[in-house]
């Protein structure tokens, strides 16, 4: 039987990672974890669970993650945030395939979000994500802090249970995400070099608020919805801005 190691970085996540690792002990021959120098009990929390903790300064979402699988026994890589953790049923249908697992190039799964005070349904759901797969044909590419698995092969098997997802405690931890995850996005467009005129903030912005709100069915998921769908507007809006701004200090200085 194919063996399957668990892959996760961590920084400061003391309030959440021992779910994580919970949940992932049924399934997992071994868990791996990249700290970036926790300041928290995140590493002591670690410990219990496993010995293979390694200590690397932050270096980008996707670097990060490669690291951690990078550092596994297994080529099998099942990786979660530390603010997510398998459901049951999820438990239940990675073991149901454990024997077979490359029956298929990679597994992907549903993710539902715990947003402040109830469980987004629609605007941030089902959220596919490949998080099991075989790292001799699938690797963490994307682009900064948008992570994703990219795999060579597309015989990819969606499993039944979700990864559930305990995002922000409250709108403050969600607007320190957003500035924090739009500078990351802003230096990403600018290293690529990609064109941003004065309307694209408000074009990428209106889209997301449209697709999140209308498409998705977010106005389902009650205020929290409408709060989601408005403050993702105001992430692309302001990741935009940001490039704008970039620009014009730069064409004065």
């Amino acid at each position: 039987m194919p063996k399957i190691s668990a892959c996760i970085i961590s920084f400061n996540e003391e309030a959440k990672i021992e779910d994580c690792l919970r949940s992932l002990q049924p399934v997992a021959d071994e868990i791996v974890v990249v700290d970036s120098l926790s300041t928290d009990r995140t590493r002591d929390i670690v410990a219990r669970y496993t010995d293979k903790i390694f200590q690397q300064e932050f270096l980008g979402h996707v670097e990060q993650k490669n690291l951690a699988v990078s550092k596994a026994s297994h080529d099998w890589i099942l990786s979660l945030d530390c603010d997510e953790r398998l459901d049951e049923e999820l438990q239940s249908a990675v073991l149901a395939i454990k024997d077979k697992l490359t029956d298929a190039d990679a597994y992907k799964m549903a993710r539902r979000t715990f947003y402040v005070y109830r469980w987004l349904n629609h605007c941030w759901y089902p959220d596919l994500k490949i998080r099991l797969f075989n790292r001799s044909s699938a690797r963490w590419g994307g682009v900064n802090p948008h992570d994703r698995v990219e795999v060579e092969g597309n015989h990819i098997v969606k499993l039944n249970g979700d990864i559930l997802h305990y995002s922000f405690n409250s709108i403050s931890e969600h607007l320190k995400t957003i500035d924090s995850f739009t500078e990351i996005g802003a230096r990403e467009i600018i290293k690529k070099g990609k064109r941003v005129s004065v309307v694209s903030p408000f074009t990428h912005g209106f889209w997301t608020f449209f697709r999140l709100y209308f498409l998705k069915r977010g106005f389902l998921d009650g205020f929290a919805g409408l709060v989601v769908s408005v403050l993702s507007f105001m992430h692309v809006f302001v990741k935009y801005s940001k490039v704008i701004f970039y620009y014009r200090k730069k064409s004065v200085d």
